[in-house]
């Protein structure tokens, strides 16, 4: 089964176009394995929460703010394509 990805932005705070860019990204990167990505305007101000099917992934205000696009796809690759490689944005080992 599709994974079915809701972003539910705050519209007060014109976070719309960062939702847009956030599910063309998305849509991208796993159109294999995405069935929809939807954009939901909040009611609630200052929301920014991306779920997948159902389960929240990724909330700004508790994960201390947005974060960059990659840290975004590898969440979603971690629930919906977990062997998938992303190539550049995937997770570098520090190396000390």
């Amino acid at each position: 089964m599709k994974a079915k990805i809701i972003i539910e932005y705050c519209p007060k705070c014109h976070w719309l176009l960062r939702a847009a860019y956030m599910a063309q990204e998305l849509l991208t990167t796993f159109e294999e394995e995405l069935e929809e990505v939807a954009l939901r305007p909040s009611e609630v101000a200052g929301r920014y929460i991306i779920s997948i099917n159902d389960e929240l992934v990724f909330d700004r205000k508790r994960d201390g703010g947005f974060v960059e696009i990659k840290v975004i796809k590898q969440l979603v690759r971690d629930k919906v394509a977990p062997g998938k490689a992303l190539g550049h944005s995937d997770r570098k080992e520090e190396s000390h």
